[in-house]
């Protein structure tokens, strides 16, 4: 894909972000370089430095990107499954690939072997943030819900099934669906706590 029209900054930063996105689900994380990025928008290294200052900004920006779509995705889904439109395992799938099929996981742990642990704040906020939208009278009691169980669960075993998951399955044999079984059942736990409470 080449950009062939003067682009404002935000558009070309939304193209750089869904190249680098791409570039994540064909070659992984570590393919993820302004060169790269440059070279797929048709654009030069300065260009993309220009934007993200560096590689590790381009990734950072990347994984603040790919949670945002996917929390956005994840609550209309939990949106839909509360209204009975969908079902919590259409949420449960939508987490998991996007740490899996998406690269999500992958980006995560690559972030954090090359000591960018700052950069899972924005990552950590912006699902913190999509909960407290969902819950928003259990958001102003600041205390733990079970939306936020269910959200530390569900998060957790999708980025561990996307390291780890299929060869640990299978050395316990068990099917490969395992995983997304669990976090099914403790969103389905959570929703139920939704209707009593």
């Amino acid at each position: 894909m080449s950009i062939r029209k003067r682009l404002s900054p935000e558009e070309f930063r939304m193209t750089a972000l869904e190249s680098a996105r791409a570039i994540l689900i064909e070659a992984g994380p570590q393919a993820v370089t302004l060169k790269a990025v440059g070279a797929r928008i048709g654009r030069t290294h300065a260009n993309l430095l220009h934007h993200f200052g560096s590689a590790a900004g381009l990734q950072k920006a990347l994984a603040e990107h790919l949670t945002a779509t996917v929390c956005d995705s994840v609550a209309e889904a939990v949106r839909a499954a509360r209204a009975g439109i969908a079902s919590p395992r259409e949420v449960v799938d939508i987490a998991f690939d996007a740490f899996d099929r998406e690269g999500g996981g992958a980006l995560v742990s690559w972030m954090l072997a090359t000591g960018q642990e700052d950069a899972m704040e924005p990552f950590v906020e912006t699902i913190h943030r999509m909960v407290d939208e969902l819950n928003p009278d259990e958001a102003t009691h600041g205390k733990p819900t079970p939306a936020h169980d269910a959200t530390l669960g569900v998060v957790l075993l999708a980025l561990g099934n996307s390291l780890m998951g299929a060869p640990l399955a299978a050395s316990l044999k068990l099917p490969d669906s395992r995983a997304r079984d669990i976090a099914q059942r403790l969103l389905e736990q959570s929703l139920a706590a939704e209707v009593v409470g």
